[in-house]
């Protein structure tokens, strides 16, 4: 018979067909049979219901199972046997890999038909054992769902006096682990089916045996107070507090509270996952044992934790009163958060922008929930309006949002706020936070050097510093799939927000890290930022489009908006263009290819290149490189601007025109007039800053990156092994290479070849050079007619008469300085400033040219030196100057920003538009969070170690030398700068606890 139904099952019948027959065979079923026909329909019928690969063979499998158990009670017994089981339950059924999920339905389904056999005991106790062991294995919620049925169904199996407690624990466990995969509605409602249906069993449990319940919430408070774990526990654990009795209250929020082996850290990661749970829909009493807890910390004064979990999840709570199912719960939590946090205004703060979006929504609700929580709500508001007035401002939007709501009288709102309040609160809070140690004097934050990683710790910062592409990534929205960037907007965000002196980038190191670099071992920043720079271009070019907050001017062109649309961020901030054209010396053909740049690297001129001589300055508007039009006979060539720009011959007492400039300090638009006097070359222009009465470099014959970008620019010629093959001549032909700027950069980039190859040594040397830097730069850019015509059109900075170029004036961001003679050793480290549209270097709006001081000049020119872990206010005179106090320390990358008004008018006008809508960056809610959270834990961590100090002062003998020993050790606790973990000194208990 089993054959047959095999058989039948496994046919290609159709189903009306093959019910039909197994019918039949189910009604034979019913009849007397011998016990091995029973055994083998046993067996087939348990390979169908845990095996089967459809529904209809598990239901067969079932139905036969179930005829059997009625009408074969002996054989059935003898084949559902304590062995059987134990395999079942240890080993699985079926193929290795692809193990019944069905072993438990399948045992609930055969236990009914045992329940009066004599085996029933061995079977019970077997059970009781194996579930237990089961639940240690943290099994998936619909698993922990099925052994929870089976219990329920048949308590017999529960484990009964210490397994019972241990159960119970290891029941909590599971819930603690449990995660919802699918955001489907009908997955999640699954989930919480599974969920509520494991804590029920609890629930039967506790009922029974009342001695578990305390056992339980101890290790409940355990999972939830865990800061060892990498994941929050499941909210799926408020589901278990429901059905604990609020008799019970009192008792175990008062143990909780006054037990000293909890530390403040565990208690307020406990308090933040019990808030949490007010997101648990359906959960009854959850509020209530959320603000007792609230309440007997208050109690017992634990004001730190009061603080610190109020303020890293108010937003959180409040942001639950959108949703119906959660919002009673989350209301009342709300309600005691701000009414108790009466020491500042913070708490309420942090919701000022939310609450006018939330009671537009209660209001388009318009259900009894949603008026009800408006109601309280405005009284809500109202009582922190009395509370913390003076602040109209930020308070307006707020109070035109709830002005048609009802006002509480001055008692309702005194009674509110003096039934909530911390007790002694003012007196407690005054002494209660020392004055502690946070970021430098400067508000900026240092990196952890994490190994010899100086040399992308100066980079980062200097992006950071780009302040028009720091706000760029802050905007970026969540889920803009750029992994990369995303990493890079959580960086700069701690880097803006973080309380911490600094922090550590190993996970944007981990992230970002070139695959050829040698860990732990220096490198060169230049390599590593165009790697950085071309990763982050490359991930959002290959389709990972972000959503930009900067929205291109509305005035623009249909053409212009789209070429700025298709950039990306890497193209927008630092991408440029440059012409690069050939020119053949024969048949004077000219060939043309443009290409993008994100930087330049300027490579120094031989030894033998002078560049400096007697000519005065020529603006770049009137000599700006230039190709001219073939002329008719190749001897009026050698005459042309192209030949001029060439390096002269030895012997020559003319030097061509330099077609880079340095400037002083000058209004935007403000032409660059020569240096007056007997001015030699523009290289030769004293310091900038010639305010300070000195120059920037202090070797006579030092060069100046105008110089290397001149040289950049000049004519290349092309002869001998370097010839050029022309497709006019057919031929390799001697020839003229020259480079043209067609775009600038809105940032500049720019790397010092310092380091070149020693055919002698094999290694790498350094050029020590002196390089004097300008904090203005002028560069010529070549333009269309087009463009020209739009530059006038705008009343800029006009091109020269038939020049086809135009002057753009970048000022000087970032200083990115090696210090060490081998680009594999050594130390990196940068001076950096924030550059903005307003007025530059101190000059008044009128456009004249007053005469300020020096203090008023580093007053406007603010530069930061960072140096791994140390940030300290710096100058541009530190800058001009770090060569020649140490020779080994030399300017390697700089950063320019291109001043508004120029060829990139269009981004600055929009970045502009960005800032008057948006202001500064909002960040995103996960981002806000989690910086919050940090703070709160760097906070912690600064109180602990306070009290700890306090602790161990109060038990040093009440010695004079005691104190005088222990003054200056911690006066000398700091250590040198350099390229080791520890690097730019500030202890080592101050960073431990952030890691990117």
């Amino acid at each position: 018979m089993d054959k047959i139904l095999e058989a039948v099952v496994m046919s290609s019948y159709p189903n009306n067909v093959k019910q039909g027959l197994v019918r039949r065979v189910i009604e034979a079923s019913k009849q007397p049979m011998d016990s091995e026909q029973c055994w083998s329909m046993l067996e087939l019928s348990t390979k169908l219901y845990l095996t089967g690969d459809t529904k209809y063979k598990r239901e067969i499998g079932k139905e036969v199972l179930e005829v059997y158990g009625h009408y074969h009670p002996e054989e059935f017994e003898e084949f559902f046997n304590v062995r059987f089981l134990l395999s079942l339950l240890q080993e699985g059924y079926g193929p290795l890999g692809k193990r019944s999920h069905y072993v438990l339905d399948y045992i609930q389904l055969g236990l009914q038909f045992v329940l009066e056999s004599p085996s029933a005991n061995s079977i019970f106790s077997l059970l009781r054992i194996e579930v237990l062991r089961k639940v240690c294995e943290r099994p998936s919620p619909k698993q922990c769902a099925k052994i929870s049925r089976l219990l329920t169904q048949h308590p017999q199996c529960i484990p009964t006096g210490k397994h019972q407690v241990l159960f119970c624990q290891q029941l909590i466990r599971c819930i603690g682990q449990f995660q919802c995969v699918s955001e489907g509605e009908e997955d999640i409602m699954e989930f919480l089916e599974q969920v509520n249906k494991v804590s029920g069993l609890l629930q039967r449990i506790w009922r029974t045996q009342t001695s578990a319940i305390l056992p339980s919430l101890k290790e409940l408070f355990t999972i939830i107070s865990s800061t060892e774990e990498q994941e929050a526990p499941s909210n799926a654990l408020a589901s278990v507090v429901q059905f604990v009795p609020l008799e019970l209250m009192d008792g175990v929020i008062r143990n909780l509270t006054n037990d000293d082996s909890i530390t403040d850290v565990q208690m307020m990661t406990a308090m933040g996952r019990m808030i949490d749970w007010v997101s648990w829909p359906l959960g009854k009493n959850i509020d209530k044992w959320i603000i007792a807890l609230l309440k007997g910390l208050a109690a017992v004064k634990k004001f730190s934790i009061l603080i610190e979990v109020t303020l890293s999840k108010i937003e959180k709570v409040f942001s639950k009163l959108l949703y119906p199912i959660v919002r009673e719960g989350a209301l009342s939590v709300l309600q005691y958060m701000l009414l108790s946090f009466q020491h500042s205004h913070e708490a309420f703060h942090l919701l000022l922008p939310h609450i006018p979006r939330l009671v537009a929504s209660l209001k388009k609700e318009d259900s009894n929930s949603a008026t009800s929580s408006l109601e309280q709500l405005a009284e809500l508001i109202h009582c922190m309006f009395f509370r913390f007035s003076g602040f109209p401002d930020l308070y307006e939007p707020v109070l035109e949002a709830v002005k048609a709501l009802p006002i509480p009288n001055e008692d309702r709102i005194k009674h509110l706020l003096g039934q909530n309040a911390w007790t002694s609160q003012k007196n407690e809070l005054a002494c209660f936070y020392p004055r502690l140690a946070s970021k430098s004097e400067t508000g900026k934050i240092g990196l952890i050097n994490l190994g010899n990683t100086c040399y992308m710790n100066s980079i980062l910062q200097s992006l950071f510093m780009a302040s028009d592409f720091r706000h760029s990534v802050l905007n970026l929205t969540e889920g803009n799939s750029q992994p990369l960037m995303t990493k890079l907007q959580w960086l700069f965000a701690f880097l803006e927000h973080s309380q911490r002196p600094a922090i550590s980038p190993e996970s944007f190191l981990s992230a970002s890290w070139p695959p050829w670099f040698t860990p732990g071992a220096q490198q060169d920043c230049s390599e590593y930022l165009k790697y950085l720079l071309d990763r982050l271009h490359e991930e959002e070019k290959t389709g990972k489009r972000i959503y930009q907050k900067l929205k291109e001017s509305s005035l623009m062109s249909q053409a212009v908006e789209h070429h700025y649309i298709n950039k990306t961020l890497i193209e927008k901030m630092f991408g440029g263009k440059m012409m690069t054209k050939i020119r053949c010396l024969k048949c004077l053909n000219v060939s043309s290819r443009e290409e993008a740049f994100t930087d330049l690297s300027l490579a120094f001129p031989p030894p033998d290149r002078h560049m400096r001589g007697s000519t005065s300055v020529i603006p770049v508007e009137e000599i700006g490189p230039q190709f001219i039009e073939p002329p008719e006979n190749p001897s009026q060539f050698m005459g042309s601007p192209w030949i001029l720009r060439k390096a002269p011959a030895a012997g020559d007492s003319a030097t061509p025109p330099v077609p880079v400039e340095t400037l002083g300090f000058q209004e935007p638009g403000e032409m660059a007039n020569p240096v007056s006097g007997d001015a030699v070359g523009v290289d030769a222009v004293k310091d900038p800053l010639s305010a300070f009465g000195e120059q920037a470099c202090a070797a006579k014959d030092s060069r100046s990156v105008p110089d290397l970008i001149n040289y950049f620019l000049s004519p290349e010629r092309l002869t001998a092994e370097n010839k050029y093959h022309c497709e006019k001549c057919a031929s390799l032909q001697d020839a003229e290479k020259v480079a043209e700027l067609t775009e600038g950069p809105h940032y500049l980039i720019l790397t010092l070849l310092r380091f070149s190859f020693d055919p002698r040594t094999m290694k790498r040397k350094k050029i020590l050079d002196n390089v004097s830097i300008p904090v203005v730069l002028k560069l010529p850019i070549l333009v269309t007619p087009e463009e020209t015509e739009e530059v006038c059109r705008r009343g800029q900075d006009r091109a020269a008469p038939g020049s086809g170029f135009m002057s753009v004036v970048y000022d000087l961001c970032s200083v990115v300085v090696h210090s060490g003679i081998s680009s594999e050793s050594g130390h990196y480290y940068c001076y950096s400033r924030e550059c903005t549209d307003t007025v530059p270097h101190g000059q008044p709006r009128d456009g004249a040219a007053k005469p300020a001081s020096d203090k008023q000049l580093n007053f406007e020119i603010q530069w930061y030196l960072f140096n791994d872990t140390r940030v300290s206010f710096s100058s541009f005179e530190s800058v001009s100057n770090v060569t020649s106090f140490f020779p080994k320390d030399t300017a390697y990358v700089l950063f320019y920003r291109q001043r508004p008004g120029r060829q990139g008018c269009l981004l600055h006008e929009a970045l502009a538009e960005a800032g008057r809508l948006h202001g500064e960056p909002s960040l995103h809610k996960d981002l806000m969070e989690a910086i919050s959270k940090d703070n709160i834990l760097y906070l912690q961590e600064q109180e602990k170690e306070a009290r700890n100090r306090a602790a161990y002062i109060s038990a040093l003998p009440k010695s004079p030398l005691w104190w005088r020993d222990f003054d200056r050790d911690k006066d000398d606790d700091s250590s040198s700068g350099g390229c080791s973990p520890a690097a730019g000194g500030g202890g080592s208990g101050s960073f431990h606890g952030l890691v990117f």
